[in-house]
C-alpha cells in the first residue's frame, strides 16, 4: 500500500487529525497566493477594466465550482467509509462510479458555463464596459470544468484514503505553473483574460495528472473490468450524499449575492470597505477549511470501522484546536488588521481612510467571533463524514436566511453597523443547526452500538 494513505482508525485523534490538516492548509496557501498573482499581473499588464472583469467573474465561477467541490466532497465520504470498512471491493467499484459521474458532471457544468456565459453576466447587471472581457473569461474558464472536476475527484479519492501530502505537492507545483503562465500568456504573448483563464486550466490538468499517477501506484486500486460496471445502486448513494453538499454551496452562494446587492445600495466607501475585507476571508477562513477536509475523513474512516466513541473523541479534540487557532488569528489579525488591509486600498487620503475605517470595523467583528466559523466547520464536516449531508444543507438554508435578515433588519435597529454583523449571524444560525444535528446522530450511533455489545455477551446461568 502506498506511503502517503493513512488509517485514520488506528492511533491519537489529535495527532492524525492534524498532521491531515496541517499539508491542505499549505496547499491553501499556495492557492491565496497565486489567486492574488492573477489578479497583480492583469491590473498591471492588461488594466484596471480586466482586473474588474476578473472581480464581476467570480460569483459566477463561485457557484460553478461549488458545485463541483459539493459533488467530489460527497465522493470523499464513501471513499472513507469503504476504506475505513476495509471493503476493498466496494472501495474500487466506488471510485470508478465517482469516474464516471465526474465525467458527466463535468460536461454538464461546461455546456452550461459556456452556453449562458453572457446571460449569466447581464442577469447579474455587468458593466456594458467590461462584459465583453468578462464574457470571453468565463466561457474559456468553463471549457475547463471537466479538468476543475477531475482535479477534485482525483483529490478526494487520495483524501477519503487518508492522503493529503499528495494533493498538497498537486497544488504548490500547479501554483507555480500557473504563475509562470500568466507570465507568458499575458505578459508575452498579451492573450490578456483568456490567457489567465488557459492558464488555470492548464494549471488544473497538471494537478490531476499528479494525483492521478499517485492512485494508480496504489495496490488496492487496480481496476480490473468488472469494476466498471455501472453499478446504480453506488451511483444513488453518490448522488445522495453529494447533491445535498453541492446544494449547500449554490444556497449559501446566492445568499452571498443577495448580501452584495443589499450592501451595493450604501454607495461607494461601504462597498469598498467590505471588498477589502472580504479578500482576506479567504486566509481568515483556510484553517477552518482543512479542519473541516480532516474531520470529514477521520469521522467517515471511523464510521466504517464502527468506531463511533473514536469519532466523538476526535471531534472533542479539534473543537479545542480549532477555537484556539482561531483566538490566536483573531488577535493577530485585530493587532495587524490596518495594516493588511492597506495593502488593498489605493486612492486620496480622505477617501483612503473613510474605506479603511469601514474594513476594519467589519474585520473586527469578525475576527472577534471567529471562533463560531470555525465551530462551523467542524460539526459540518464531521457530519458529513459520518454521512449525513442533508443537515449541513439544512444549515445552509439557514446561513442564506439569517445573512439576508440581519443585512435587511439590522441597520434598522442598530444603524448601518448592523451590517458588519450579517455574516457572523449566518454563522451563529448555522452553527446552533450543527452542533444540535451532531450530538442527536452522534449519541444515536453509540445507542445502537451499545445495544450490538450488549447482544453478544453471553448470559450467566
Amino acid at each position: 500500500m502506498a506511503t502517503r494513505i493513512k488509517d485514520m482508525t488506528k492511533g491519537k485523534p489529535t495527532k492524525l487529525i492534524l498532521t491531515f490538516a496541517l499539508p491542505l492548509m499549505l496547499g491553501s496557501v499556495f492557492q491565496q497566493t497565486y489567486t492574488m498573482v492573477d489578479s497583480i499581473i492583469v491590473g498591471r499588464v492588461v488594466g484596471v477594466e480586466a482586473l474588474a472583469a476578473l472581480g464581476v467573474s467570480d460569483w459566477v465561477n463561485w457557484m460553478m465550482v461549488g458545485l463541483v467541490m459539493g459533488f467530489a466532497h460527497g465522493f470523499t465520504i464513501l471513499i472513507s467509509q469503504r476504506f475505513g470498512a476495509e471493503d476493498y471491493v466496494g472501495l474500487r467499484k466506488t471510485v470508478a462510479m465517482c469516474t464516471i459521474l465526474s465525467g458527466i458532471i463535468g460536461i454538464i457544468l461546461a455546456a452550461i458555463g459556456f452556453g449562458f456565459a453572457r446571460s449569466i453576466l447581464q442577469a447579474i447587471q455587468t458593466p456594458e464596459n467590461i462584459i465583453d472581457y468578462t464574457h470571453l473569461y468565463v466561457s474559456i474558464y468553463s471549457l475547463g470544468y471537466p479538468m476543475i472536476m477531475a482535479y477534485n475527484m482525483a483529490s478526494s479519492i487520495l483524501r477519503g484514503m487518508g492522503d493529503s501530502k499528495t494533493p498538497l505537492w498537486a497544488m504548490i507545483i500547479s501554483s507555480i505553473i500557473n504563475i509562470i503562465l500568466d507570465i507568458i500568456f499575458i505578459a508575452v504573448f498579451r492573450w490578456g483574460v483568456a490567457g489567465v483563464a488557459i492558464a488555470t486550466i492548464m494549471a488544473q490538468a497538471f494537478s490531476f495528472l499528479y494525483c492521478l499517477n499517485t492512485i494508480r501506484k496504489i495496490p488496492i486500486l487496480r481496476m480490473e473490468a468488472t469494476d466498471w460496471k455501472i453499478d446504480k445502486r453506488i451511483i444513488g448513494h453518490l448522488l445522495r450524499l453529494s447533491i445535498p453538499m453541492a446544494s449547500q454551496n449554490a444556497i449559501i452562494g446566492a445568499g452571498g449575492m443577495v448580501v452584495q446587492y443589499v450592501i451595493n445600495g450604501y454607495g461607494f466607501i461601504i462597498v469598498a470597505g467590505f471588498t477589502a475585507t472580504n479578500r482576506l476571508y479567504g486566509l481568515l477562513e483556510m484553517a477552518a477549511i482543512s479542519f473541516g477536509f480532516a474531520i470529514a475523513t477521520f469521522a467517515g474512516q471511523n464510521l466504517g470501522a464502527k468506531k463511533y466513541e473514536r469519532i466523538r473523541e476526535g471531534v472533542t479534540s479539534l473543537v479545542k484546536v480549532a477555537v484556539g487557532t482561531a483566538c490566536a488569528i483573531s488577535v493577530i489579525m485585530i493587532a495587524f488588521g490596518r495594516k493588511v488591509l492597506m495593502l488593498y486600498i489605493t486612492g486620496d487620503t480622505l477617501e483612503v481612510e473613510a474605506v479603511l475605517n469601514v474594513a476594519y470595523k467589519y474585520l473586527f467583528i469578525m475576527v472577534s467571533l471567529l471562533f463560531i466559523l470555525y465551530l462551523l466547520h467542524v460539526y459540518r464536516s464531521a457530519l458529513q463524514g459520518m454521512g449525513d449531508t442533508v443537515m449541513p444543507m439544512v444549515s445552509g438554508i439557514v446561513e442564506l436566511v439569517m445573512r439576508i435578515s440581519a443585512v435587511a433588519f439590522l441597520p434598522l435597529l442598530i444603524g448601518e453597523i448592523g451590517l458588519y454583523f450579517s455574516e457572523v449571524a449566518a454563522w451563529l444560525g448555522a452553527v446552533i443547526v450543527l452542533m444540535t444535528a451532531y450530538y442527536i446522530r452522534i449519541n444515536r450511533l453509540q445507542s445502537i452500538s451499545n445495544l450490538e455489545k450488549n447482544r453478544t455477551i453471553p448470559i450467566e446461568v
